[in-house]
């Protein structure tokens, strides 16, 4: 599940078990160099659109949701260099900055809100030594629990309005699919290795057109029309993505050699 990508062992935040946990802030993300795609809300599309490529993914259009194309191989992140460092100056979705918390559905045979906060305790920032305290000496939420928490509650809410905004596509037919295929030079201008994305689809701007008033007055209202364009903005970055790759192969090929 892509809920919870990253997370190797993701327990719920429990007062008591977890009544001494402190977390340390580690200067990487290491846990998600291995990832090519994360999710991503539609209320980041107009400050991600500038670095990042935004696509629907899925196995039509009725299952897609909109991802951060990270990289273009498979469990790769580009944005993510070998000493786990997000690129500078770039923006990192709300789906990875949320971790090492997530909410996750309760079962249904429990009472009480639908969602639980989980953590992964096998993040190497959590410990029982250093940094802030997940609970204070009274066992109530500190104030770093409190903010990470309304963090994970706000992206919830974007979450479920991102859902009805790609019910609103799929209402319309407005998503269509685009298979990508990059063909790379090989040396001395012979022909490189090729790379396909397939199951993936992007906003029809000729369907766009074709909206009724009715709904395009929705659409204005709604700040639908914002989300769509950012996306469309953001598909001129796959060239960005192409340059990423291009960058790492070298350093690879340089590693290589060094080592031969």
């Amino acid at each position: 599940m892509a809920e919870v990508l990253f997370y190797e062992h993701p327990v719920p935040l429990n007062r008591a078990e977890h009544k001494d946990l402190r977390l340390k802030g580690v200067p990487n993300v290491k846990f998600a160099m291995n990832v090519h795609s994360v999710p991503i809300t539609g209320i980041e599309f107009a400050v991600a659109a500038r670095d990042l490529l935004i696509v629907f993914a899925g196995n039509d259009a009725a299952t897609a949701g909109p991802v951060a194309l990270l990289g273009l191989r498979e469990n790769e992140n580009l944005f993510v260099d070998a000493d786990g460092l997000w690129a500078p100056n770039t923006y990192v979705p709300a789906f990875v900055r949320r971790y090492p918390f997530v909410l996750a559905e309760k079962p249904a045979d429990q009472v009480g809100d639908d969602f639980a906060v989980f953590l992964d305790e096998r993040y190497e920032g959590f410990n029982t030594a250093e940094g802030e305290r997940l609970f204070k000496e009274d066992g109530t939420d500190s104030e770093m629990l409190t903010n990470a928490v309304g963090f994970l509650s706000e992206f919830q809410q974007n979450v479920a309005r991102t859902r009805w905004f790609v019910e609103q596509l799929n209402k319309h037919d407005l998503l269509e699919p685009r298979n990508v295929r990059l063909q790379k030079e090989g040396k001395d201008g012979a022909e490189g290795q090729s790379i396909s994305l397939n199951g993936l689809f992007v906003i029809s701007e000729n369907k766009l057109r074709t909206l009724d008033e009715k709904t395009s007055h929705e659409f204005l209202r709604e700040g639908v029309f914002g989300w769509i364009y950012a996306h469309l903005l953001s598909l001129a970055n796959i060239d960005r993505l192409t340059q990423r790759l291009s960058a790492r192969e070298l350093a690879e090929a340089a590693g290589s050699a060094t080592r031969n």
